[in-house]
C-alpha cells in the first residue's frame, strides 16, 4: 500500500507537489487555513491536468484518478494518518517553527516531516522538534509539474533512512533528485540563481543594461531557458527577496545583499507575474 502524503499549504507550490504525489499514486491530503484557498489550489491542479491531458501527455482518465486521489481539509491534525508531511507555506522562519512544533506533536513516530524551503536551513527548523532526524527537505522547483529537479537537503541530524525515503518519494513523483550533504542558507540552487539574480538587478539599477538585454545575454550566452530577471518575476519579487536575505544573514556576504531597487519594487507592490507588473508588464 502506497504512502499516504498530507501537504500543508495549497498556494502554488503546495498544490503542485500535491499534483505530482498524486499523479505519483499517492493519496493525498491538502491542508490550508481556508476553504476558499483549498479551492483555488484544487482548481490550480485541475486546470494543470487537463492541459497535460489536451497535449497528450496523460489520458482523461488518468486526470480523474489523480483528482479522486486529492482531498482537502482546514484541520491541521488530519496529518496525524499521514507517513509523509509535505510543508509548503509562507518562507519565514518564524511561521515553519510554528508549524513543525505542531507537526511534531500531531504525526504519528515514524512519519517523515519534509520542508519545501528553498533557503531556510533544515537544521534550524528541525530543532524546534523531538525528531530532528525525520526533517528533511524537498525542494521542489515551480512550476512543480513541469520542472524536473528536486533537491533534497539534509539536515545536521538527517538520517540515511529520512534521506532514502524522500528520495523515493520524489522519484516517484517524477523527479531527478540530487543530495545537499552540508545544510547551508540557500542550499546550492537558490544561492545560485539568487547571487545571479542580485548581480542582474544591480545592472539594470546602475544603468549598465536594460532588463530585456540582460536576460536575453544570459538566455544567449548561458543556454538558459529563461533570464535571471524574468526568473525573479515568475518566482516573485517578495519570495526572491526573502530567500536571498536569509542566504546574506547566514553568510554575511554582499553579494546576496537585496539592492535598492529590488527593496524599493517590493515595497510598492510590483512582485512580477502575480502582480501584473515586476521587471516586466504582464
Amino acid at each position: 500500500m502506497a504512502e499516504q502524503i498530507a501537504v500543508v499549504g495549497a498556494g502554488l507550490m503546495g498544490s503542485g507537489i500535491a499534483q505530482v504525489s498524486a499523479v505519483g499514486g499517492y493519496d493525498v491530503v491538502i491542508q490550508d487555513v481556508t476553504d476558499e484557498a483549498l479551492a483555488r489550489g484544487v482548481g490550480a491542479i485541475e486546470k494543470s491536468l487537463r492541459r497535460m491531458a489536451s497535449k497528450g501527455k496523460m489520458t482523461d482518465g488518468d486526470v480523474d484518478i489523480a483528482l479522486d486521489r486529492i482531498s482537502t481539509t482546514t484541520e491541521l491534525d488530519a496529518v496525524a494518518s499521514a507517513d509523509i508531511v509535505v510543508e509548503a507555506i509562507f518562507e519565514k522562519i518564524e511561521v515553519k517553527a510554528e508549524l513543525f512544533k505542531e507537526l511534531d506533536r500531531l504525526c504519528k513516530p515514524d512519519a517523515l516531516l519534509a520542508t519545501n524551503t528553498s533557503a531556510i536551513p533544515i537544521t534550524t527548523i528541525a530543532a524546534v522538534t523531538n525528531r530532528p532526524e525525520s526533517v528533511v527537505g524537498t525542494h521542489f522547483f515551480s512550476p512543480v509539474p513541469m520542472m524536473a529537479l528536486c533537491e533534497l537537503v539534509r539536515g545536521y541530524k538527517t538520517s540515511d533512512e529520512s534521506l532514502a525515503r524522500a528520495t523515493v518519494f520524489a522519484e516517484n513523483c517524477g523527479k531527478t533528485v540530487v543530495v545537499v550533504n552540508k545544510d547551508i542558507a540557500g542550499f546550492v540552487t537558490t544561492r545560485l540563481i539568487t547571487v545571479l539574480s542580485m548581480e542582474a538587478i544591480r545592472l539594470v539599477e546602475t544603468g549598465v543594461m536594460s532588463a530585456e538585454d540582460v536576460d536575453t545575454a544570459c538566455r544567449l550566452a548561458f543556454g538558459h531557458a529563461m533570464g535571471p530577471l524574468q526568473t525573479c518575476d515568475l518566482t516573485g519579487l517578495d519570495v526572491l527577496m526573502n530567500a536571498s536575505n536569509n542566504v546574506y544573514a547566514d553568510t554575511q556576504r554582499e553579494a546576496w545583499a537585496p539592492p535598492e531597487l529590488l527593496r524599493r519594487m517590493v515595497a510598492a507592490g510590483e512582485l512580477g507575474r502575480k502582480a501584473g507588473k515586476g521587471f516586466y508588464d504582464y
